[in-house]
């Protein structure tokens, strides 16, 4: 017999809601070896993320990793901190207000709003169960990765899957596959690097580095290599460049397997090496300033390019609650949202977006 969870208190008068949920990989509880140890056990646990037959790697994963990593990864998480917490949750929570907002303003007030983490809190089943609270009976699912891939994209899917199993009363769902190639986030990042290069001056190399995966994941079709090098010959067209001036690489290689190549820190090593002065990287693959973009591109990345020669450098930041990013997030949404009836305006999230308003004004 089918066991299912305590549906929330119902009136079978009840109005549906259309609910949004933004999902981004997640972030440890804080920069700590306890509070690593199992947000990476969650992380790295996940099949997706790590496709080795599960006995060896348990014996790998707990026998080894889980009692080296959590220390120094702690380390590095401590170094890009701030008071508001993990950037990657503050900047995702920001851009769940803001997008509330940008849809409130195109008509669909009526849209809540909500983020969760992959791994790590706020998580989704937590987050679509309060969803179903509020009786949103349809959810759109938005993985906050611009190109898909199974360890990211599918992962989230399977989450969400996972949670509705053994629920009775079912919602309408759906999910954004990716916006590699949408014109309002191609937009967004040529708008990024220009008001870096009109405030710093342009570089002679500009590096977009996206995360990696390993090299097998493409021989058995996984559409991500393909999708980041759509995204960045798209990026260079945007911006009118040589071609030759842009490079595309692979970052947060983990492991000896072989993964997407060409490595970013040993490019960047090399261009300085060849005497190249001046470089700028974006990282087009992150929507929010993370660990692997603030410590790994904006630190070790730098020290490596200045130790072989190099004297200029620097990391154009990610979208996060850029203008451009959150009208071409609410783009996004709002065509996934296409044919979904619009229920009654979330007098929650509006008193919400008027405070804001208010206070954005204070604040000017």
């Amino acid at each position: 017999m089918a066991r299912y969870r305590p549906e929330p208190a119902f009136s079978h008068g009840t109005p549906p809601r259309t609910a949004v949920l933004l999902a981004n990989l997640g972030t440890p509880e804080s920069p700590t070896a306890s509070a690593l140890r199992p947000y990476l056990k969650q992380f790295l646990w996940d099949p997706r993320v790590v496709e080795i037959p599960r006995p060896l790697w348990w014996l790998i994963l707990n026998g080894i990793i889980l009692n080296t990593r959590p220390k120094k990864s702690a380390e590095k998480y401590a170094s890009v901190w701030t008071e508001a917490g993990s950037p990657l949750r503050a900047h995702t929570e920001q851009q769940a207000r803001l997008l509330a907002d940008a849809l409130a303003g195109a008509g669909r007030g009526d849209v809540v709003v909500d983020y969760a983490m992959r791994y790590g809190e706020p998580s989704i089943p937590a987050v679509l169960d309060a969803l179903r609270a509020r009786h949103c009976t349809r959810i759109l699912v938005v993985p906050m990765y611009p190109q898909y891939a199974a360890s990211t994209t599918a992962s989230v899917t399977d989450e969400a899957a996972r949670r509705l199993l053994n629920w009775r009363n079912l919602p309408e769902m759906r999910f954004v596959r990716s916006f590699c190639d949408h014109p309002g986030y191609i937009a967004a990042l040529a708008d990024s690097v220009r008001q870096h290069w009109a405030e710093n001056g342009e570089p002679e190399r500009l590096v977009m580095s996206f995360h990696g995966v390993p090299r097998f994941t493409l021989d058995k079709g996984d559409p991500y290599h393909c999708e980041c090098q759509k995204t960045g010959r798209l990026l260079v067209e945007a911006l009118g460049i040589d071609p030759a001036r842009a490079l595309l690489t692979f970052q947060s290689r983990f492991g000896k397997a072989e993964w997407l190549q060409p490595y970013t820190q040993p490019t960047i090593e090399q261009l300085a090496r060849d005497g190249v002065k001046k470089v700028d990287v974006i990282c087009p693959g992150f929507v929010a300033d993370c660990l692997e973009t603030i410590e790994e591109i904006g630190m070790e990345c730098r020290d490596a390019f200045l130790a072989n020669g190099g004297t200029d450098y620097a990391l154009i930041p990610c979208l996060n609650e850029r203008d451009s990013w959150i009208a071409a997030l609410s783009d996004v949404v709002r065509s996934h949202l296409a044919g979904w009836p619009e229920g009654a305006v979330d007098s929650d999230a509006l008193a919400a977006s008027a405070e804001r308003a208010k206070a954005l004004g204070a604040a000017r």
